[in-house]
C-alpha cells in the first residue's frame, strides 16, 4: 500500500521542503535558518574534514533548534571516509540520511533500529525498486533539471514513473524554484521537494562572491552536464575552463568508469581529485572554476537570505 504521508508529517515541519545537501555549500547557518523558516534541510558528511567537525555540526544546530534535519551520505568507494562517517551520524542519531551514490544496504540495516530514516536518491525504476525492498523510508526523485549529480528524466516522468511502481513517498529534486511549482510537483504525486541550486547565492552560503555572483551572471543555458570530474553526470556552469577542459570523458576516464576491476581501485581517485577541483573554486576563484549549479539558476538574481529564497517557495 502507497504511503500517502507528505514530508511534513514524515518529518514534522510546517512545509514539505528540503534545502538540499550540496557539496561545500551547505552549513551549519543554512542548516539552522531553514530550520526556522520551517523546513528541514541536510548537508553532506564530506563537507566537514573529521567525524569531529562532523559531529560537532549536529550538536550546532541542535542547539538552536529541535526540528528534524538530515546528513548526505556517500555510500560508494569514492568516499574512504564512508564507515567513519556512518558511524558518527548513528552515534549522534540523526534524524534522517540520505544515501547517494551507491547501496544503502548497510545503512539501512544501521539505522533501522535506531529509528534514524534513511532517504535515497534515485534516478530510476529499477534502483527505486530496489532501495525499496531493501527498507527505505523515501526516495529522492532526482530528475534532468537537478544540480550536481543528476538524472535523465523529467521531473513529471520520474515522479509518475515511481508513483505507479513503487510505494514509497516521493521527494522531487530538481527544478523547484517558487511556490507554484512546488504546489505543481505535489500534484503530480510527490511527498515533498528536495532544492538546492537557489540556495547557493545565499547570505549564509560561505562560498567565494566570484561563485555567488556567478550565480547571477549566468542562466540555465549556460549549465552543461560533465563526466569528467567524478565518474557520474554532474551539472556545472559552462565557464571558460570548463570549456577547456572538456565534458567528455576520456579514454582513460571512460575505462575506469566501465571496467569492474579498474573501478575497485581507480573512481575513489578519479572522483577525489575532481572534488580537489570543485573544493578549490568553491572558496577561492581562478581562471580554473569549475562551479556547479542546476538549470534553476535561471531564477537567481540576487544574494538573498536563506528565509527570503523559502518565502518563495512557501
Amino acid at each position: 500500500m502507497r504511503d500517502q504521508r507528505s514530508l511534513t508529517e514524515t518529518l514534522n515541519i510546517e512545509h514539505p521542503i528540503l534545502v538540499a545537501p550540496m557539496f561545500l555549500i551547505s552549513n551549519t547557518k543554512m542548516t539552522i535558518a531553514a530550520l526556522e523558516s520551517g523546513c528541514s534541510a541536510a548537508f553532506p558528511a564530506l563537507n566537514y574534514r573529521t567525524t569531529k567537525e562532523l559531529k560537532a555540526a549536529i550538536t550546532e544546530i541542535r542547539k538552536s533548534s529541535s526540528k528534524a534535519f538530515g546528513v548526505n551520505l556517500i555510500v560508494n568507494r569514492s568516499n574512504p571516509k564512508y564507515k567513519s562517517q556512518l558511524k558518527a551520524l548513528l552515534e549522534s542519531e540523526i534524524d534522517y540520511i540520505i544515501t547517494s551514490l551507491g547501496n544503502p544496504k548497510e545503512v539501512i540495516e544501521a539505522c533501522k533500529p535506531k529509528g534514524i530514516k534513511v532517504f535515497c536518491d534515485v534516478v530510476d525504476l529499477r534502483y527505486a525498486q530496489k532501495v525499496e525492498r531493501l527498507g527505505a523510508d523515501a526516495l529522492i526523485a532526482v530528475n534532468s533539471r537537478a544540480g550536481g549529480h543528476c538524472g535523465d528524466l523529467e521531473a513529471k516522468e520520474l515522479i509518475s514513473l515511481l508513483m505507479e511502481n513503487t510505494n514509497l513517498p516521493i521527494i522531487s529534486a530538481g527544478g523547484v524554484t517558487n511556490a507554484d511549482q512546488v504546489k505543481q510537483v505535489m500534484e503530480w504525486g510527490a511527498a515533498g521537494v528536495s532544492v538546492g541550486t537557489i540556495f547557493i547565492a545565499t547570505k549564509e552560503s560561505e562560498i567565494a562572491d566570484a561563485y555567488k555572483h556567478a550565480m547571477l551572471d549566468y542562466g540555465a543555458s549556460d549549465i552543461v552536464k560533465t563526466t569528467k570530474l567524478t565518474g557520474s553526470a554532474l551539472t556545472v556552469i559552462n565557464t571558460t575552463y570548463v570549456q577547456h577542459i572538456g565534458t567528455k570523458a576520456n579514454v582513460w576516464e571512460w575505462l575506469v568508469n566501465h571496467s569492474s576491476y579498474l573501478k575497485k581501485f581507480a573512481k575513489m581517485i578519479l572522483a577525489w581529485k575532481g572534488m580537489q577541483k570543485v573544493r578549490k573554486s568553491a572558496f577561492k576563484a581562478s581562471y580554473k572554476n569549475v562551479w556547479c549549479a542546476g538549470p534553476s539558476i535561471e531564477s537567481v538574481h540576487d544574494i538573498r537570505s536563506v528565509k527570503d529564497v523559502i518565502s518563495d517557495l512557501v
